[in-house]
């Protein structure tokens, strides 16, 4: 019914940029929140940033100041600006939405994308 598509992960050398997009599309009837996270080999999925309709965002400590999150309600779009990129940003990154579908406007449900690789080398 729902489908997160993520695009632009790569292969980035240390201080580089990237940047990644979501789409969300099916039968979307409002998005609360989308965000981006990310899992590193060996280690648990973590928050990167979110965004709500509104545009309220929140970001993790690590990524602060290096990372821009921007989102398109009308498009059903979140993308994610990635500057000064670390080693230690190598992961898989996950879109993610807080969504009602149509005919279900009471219900919130979760989805997430399949993942994009970023890797940085150093």
């Amino acid at each position: 019914q729902v489908q997160l598509v993520e695009s632009g992960g790569d292969l980035v050398q240390t201080g580089g940029s990237l940047r990644l997009s979501c789409v969300a599309s099916g039968s979307i009837f409002s998005i609360n929140t989308m965000g981006w996270y990310r899992q590193a080999p060996g280690k648990q999925r973590e928050l990167v940033v979110r965004i709500t309709s509104g545009g309220y965002t929140s970001y993790a400590d690590s990524v602060k100041g290096r990372f821009t999150i921007s989102r398109d309600n009308a498009k059903n779009t979140v993308d994610l600006q990635m500057n000064s990129l670390r080693p230690e940003d190598t992961a898989v990154y996950y879109c993610h939405a807080d969504l009602r579908l149509i005919g279900e406007s009471s219900v919130f449900r979760e989805y997430w994308g399949q993942g994009t690789q970023v890797t940085v080398s150093s």
